[in-house]
């Protein structure tokens, strides 16, 4: 009985070792299940991107074409959006909330209701300039900068939590490399940690004298929209070469000051609008990002937070020959006078009563216009007869042609006295040849002379 019994509990504890190897395999599939499930694999929720701009500068236009939306709605004080946000590989959702301050001043006071001092942390700011009015840029850039900075600054956060976030943005902006372009053997979930850089330790260079001068303690993009009127200002407004380099590199200067990003759109042509989402949520969410700097396109410009640097904007100052570097913004990139209003002040209408009244002032002007033939005709009498002064009744009838009279003119007269004595003659002639009016000595006459050849036709006759 021994061996048997021997044999079944080797048999038994080969089952219960076995038992124990299966027990210990699924906590360990379960353990590793409940660690990917908690391990913060899920996108976070919470996330804030803030917007500022002038009005008419796309802002609103700008999210919509990112959020997929076809209207233009644009709201007043501080507009909500949000844009879905979607890891495929985990194939996991969020939303990231976007508030658009309105560019009126007056409703700055709006952000305390878009960031907290607890949501600080997981906010972005982005300021959007119009390149279809470049001489707006800068004084736009130095505005929202210095409503954001006011803004922070009644947050009232600690000192030490003011300077974590400022250290955690020059750490970030020391270490930016550039980045490998993805391969097919790379992860497909844009979620993934550039785990090389934190085995490596990267050469850490120092920040440059104007670089991170003005830290705001959060990341920062500076989007340039509507780049497509670039061809429109070099059509209608002479602009060169020279003035969209010069433009570039005052933004650049502000770029570098607050360690943001830059980048050129456009709306209508759908110009970086990918490249500008997938670096929003690179930014946010730390998706992988495989886009380096575009800097060739002038209408296409893109540098990420942490590539420039004052050398590099110096390349474009090589092209600057008729300004420097250092000159105002505003001196060189003026605002072109406004020919439309010339225009319409060429088109308005006078007031009615006005344009009579000064037509009525130039008539009261002019001299009066004599009419000499009616009143102070040379060949007239004293008495206003119309007969010329020596001739009979029968000389009237009996004469020739009234242009007698008029081919002798005084030799003694001046041409133009001629000419008016001539004229008058000749009305002379003619009202003298006319029937007078009863009982005047002309029409006497005239009747005796038709009355007698009346008679002499009639005895003829007889």
């Amino acid at each position: 009985m021994a061996p048997v019994l021997e044999k079944q509990l080797s048999r038994a504890a080969r089952a219960g070792d076995n038992n124990n190897e299966d027990e210990e395999g699924q906590n360990l599939w379960t353990s590793i299940l409940s660690e990917v499930s908690t391990s913060g694999s899920k996108l976070p929720s919470g996330k804030n991107i803030l917007l500022f701009g002038e009005d008419g500068s796309g802002k609103t236009s700008l999210m919509a074409k990112l959020q997929g939306a076809d209207h233009n709605k644009r709201g007043r004080g501080l507009e909500y959006l949000y844009l879905n946000v979607h890891d495929e590989d985990r194939d996991d959702l969020t939303r990231c909330n976007v508030w658009i301050l309105d560019g009126d001043l007056y409703h700055k006071g709006l952000l305390k209701f878009a960031v907290s001092a607890q949501s600080l942390a997981d906010c972005l700011a982005v300021f959007v300039v119009d390149m279809s009015r470049p001489w707006t840029i800068m004084e736009s850039l130095q505005k929202w900068a210095s409503v954001l900075r006011d803004h922070l600054d009644k947050l009232k956060i600690s000192p030490e939590d003011t300077r974590e976030m400022e250290q955690k943005m020059v750490k970030a902006f020391q270490e930016y490399t550039e980045p490998e372009e993805a391969t097919p053997s790379s992860p497909s979930s844009p979620q993934r940690r550039a785990q090389t850089a934190g085995e490596d330790e990267a050469v850490v260079l120092p920040l440059g004298e104007n670089t991170l001068t003005h830290n705001l303690g959060i990341p920062v993009l500076i989007v340039c929209t509507k780049c497509d009127a670039i061809s429109v200002l070099e059509k209608e407004h002479d602009y060169r070469e020279e003035h969209f380099d010069f433009i570039q590199s005052h933004i650049r200067q502000f770029c570098l000051q607050h360690g943001a990003g830059l980048i050129y759109t456009s709306v209508k042509e759908e110009k970086n609008m990918d490249l500008l989402y997938k670096y929003l949520v690179h930014k946010m969410y730390e998706f992988q990002f495989t886009t380096p700097a575009l800097v060739v396109e002038k209408d296409a410009v893109f540098i990420p937070s942490g590539w420039d640097n004052e050398k590099k904007i110096g390349i474009l100052h090589e092209n600057l020959s008729t300004v420097r570097p250092e000159d105002p913004f505003e001196d060189f990139i003026t605002k072109p006078p406004v020919r439309k209003l010339v225009h319409e002040k060429e088109i308005n209408a006078e007031d009615e009563q006005v344009f009579l009244m000064k037509q009525q002032s130039l008539l009261s002007k002019q001299p009066a216009t004599p009419t000499r033939v009616a009143t102070e005709s040379p060949g007239r009498t004293a008495s206003g007869s119309p007969r010329p002064a020596g001739r009979t009744g029968q000389s009237n009838v009996t004469s020739g042609s009234p242009m007698a009279a008029v081919k002798k003119p005084d030799p003694n007269m001046k041409a133009g006295a001629a000419n008016e004595g001539v004229l008058a003659n000749f009305f002379n002639s003619l009202l003298s040849k006319k029937t007078g009016a009863p009982g005047s000595p002309g029409s006497a006459a005239v009747g005796a002379g038709v009355q007698g050849s009346a008679k002499k036709t009639e005895a003829g006759f007889d």
